[in-house]
């Protein structure tokens, strides 16, 4: 299993804050007062200093006078507050480009400002004031951003698992990954500099609270999550129930004030989607949605059966349909990276698995070696017997192949009737012996098209980056099997070069 540096490093791009973020940072860490260098840096973005000066001005601080100048917000709500607040809408900005597909970029960063405002919220509740909370809550799932980035399709597969297996989000990950958003998130954060209050509550939000310096943090990001989810996630009565609960048993906070906080914090995330630049959309306070949902359930005349009955086969067809969904999108992710005719991977798909195993194999400074293989006249073959033929001929001699080759080989439709063979962990004299096998058992196999019998050779290059100073590259490293491959054409076809 890799670590979460080599997973930085193999898998995705470590993103970098944006400039202006890197500024603020920097600012802050020469001096913690440097009031006047983080308010020139903020300055020069306008747009940037009218939201803070909203911000300051909306009821997630609720001053009694308005606040126009960025000294006097300073002066009100602290420097290091100001300067998470800059860094929270910079950050965001940056992030809302990620590609969507199926993945909701514009409701992740609904759901995270809500967790912002009710971490702040249920600081001012609990008397646990903390000036880092609102980015720390804000960026506590930003993990799942960059896991997503990762690998997209691999990602949601991985969600429509959770789906239809009811398994926590960061359990499917650790299964995946070997770790969980909650570790890439902290990871990152730390990377950019940002103080452990801000990354080390973020390690613990999904797990049990470890007692430390940051428990308390941690703690109120739970909560904040829960809260969060009751106005975006599903089953959000159990999550109700749940906030109730751990308020009580923590902070020995009343249904009453529970439920008011609940309140307060869908008003407020309202007002302060807005000043990002988002869609609130029907949010709501929750108090209001429970009142709509209990009037709706007096106009029904169903007795307690019936509705247990329709209960139990929504249930019921929801667990088929997500199953059902779950498949279909299986088929969808497998079609995207499968050759039509012969079901082997095709030429898209090769060129990433390459590029990928040979940046493994620098890395870890293992052999990697590639197959380039042409079916000996297949020109004839269509022209004597019809292009059907040469399909079946295309299919069985890709069938043989994978039969011949090892578990952690991979066979692709390079295209036409070329194919290739990536062969991990695997030295010039490992790949030769490998791809006289391949030769010698289509050389031995029989197509009975017909009935008439036809004899395929083929044709192999090999090139291995262990024995190739220049093979470092995926490029390279095609090339110079494709001048094997056309050596053995030259000297007589049905034979392997190197």
């Amino acid at each position: 299993m890799i670590t979460i540096e080599d997973f930085f490093e193999e898998k995705i791009k470590l993103p970098s804050p944006p400039a202006i973020a890197l500024k603020i940072l920097e600012a802050v860490r020469k001096d913690e007062n440097s009031f006047d260098e983080l308010a020139r840096i903020i300055s020069v973005d306008p747009a940037l200093t009218v939201r803070i000066l909203k911000i300051a001005n909306s009821s997630l601080y609720g001053f009694p006078n308005p606040v126009d100048s960025l000294s006097q917000a300073t002066a009100l709500i602290g420097t290091n507050a100001l300067k998470n607040i800059a860094l929270s809408f910079v950050i965001i900005q940056d992030f809302q480009e990620a590609p969507q597909g199926s993945f909701d970029v514009t409701l992740f960063w609904r759901r995270a400002i809500t967790a912002a405002v009710a971490a702040e919220t249920l600081a001012e509740y609990t008397g646990l004031h903390n000036q880092d909370l609102f980015v720390t809550a804000l960026l506590q799932d930003i993990g799942v951003l960059i896991l997503y980035l990762s690998d997209i399709s691999s990602y949601m597969a991985l969600q429509d698992e959770k789906r239809v297996t009811g398994k926590t989000t960061c359990r499917m990950e650790q299964k995946k990954f070997g770790f969980d958003h909650s570790e890439i998130g902290s990871h990152l954060l730390a990377t950019w500099s940002l103080p452990e209050t801000i990354h080390q509550p973020i390690l613990f939000h999904h797990t049990d609270i470890v007692e430390n310096q940051f428990q308390d943090a941690s703690r109120l990001l739970q909560f904040a999550d829960k809260i969060a989810a009751i106005y975006y996630g599903i089953h959000a009565n159990s999550k109700c129930i749940a906030v109730h609960e751990g308020l009580k048993k923590h902070y020995q906070l009343s249904d009453e004030q529970t439920g008011q906080l609940i309140d307060t914090v869908g008003e407020k995330s309202c007002e302060i989607l807005d000043l990002f630049a988002l869609d609130p959309g029907d949010i709501k306070p929750f108090s209001l949605i429970m009142q709509e949902a209990n009037e709706e359930l007096g106009r029904l005349n169903f007795s307690y059966a019936q509705i247990v009955l329709e209960l139990k086969q929504a249930k019921q067809s929801a667990e088929q349909l997500a199953m059902e969904l779950k498949m279909a999108n299986d088929s969808l992710r497998e079609l995207a990276f499968r050759d039509g005719l012969t079901g082997l991977y095709n030429h898209r798909y090769f060129q990433e698995v390459l590029e990928s195993e040979l940046e493994r194999a620098k890395r870890y400074n293992h052999p990697l070696s590639l197959l380039l293989i042409d079916i000996d006249f297949f020109k004839k073959v269509n022209d004597r017997y019809g292009h059907p033929a040469g399909d079946q001929v295309l299919q069985e001699v890709s069938n043989t192949m994978v039969k011949l080759v090892r578990r952690c080989d991979m066979v692709a439709r390079y295209g036409g009737e070329e194919f290739t063979v990536i062969l991990p962990e695997t030295g010039l004299t490992s790949a030769k012996v490998l791809a006289q096998r391949v030769r010698r058992g289509i050389e031995q196999m029989g197509i009975n098209y017909n009935d008439q019998m036809l004899s395929i050779t083929i044709s192999c290059g090999i090139a291995c980056s262990e024995v190739d100073s220049h093979g470092d590259t995926r490029s390279a490293l095609i090339a110079h099997s494709d001048q094997a491959l056309y050596r053995a054409k030259k000297n007589g076809r049905n034979r392997v070069e190197i």
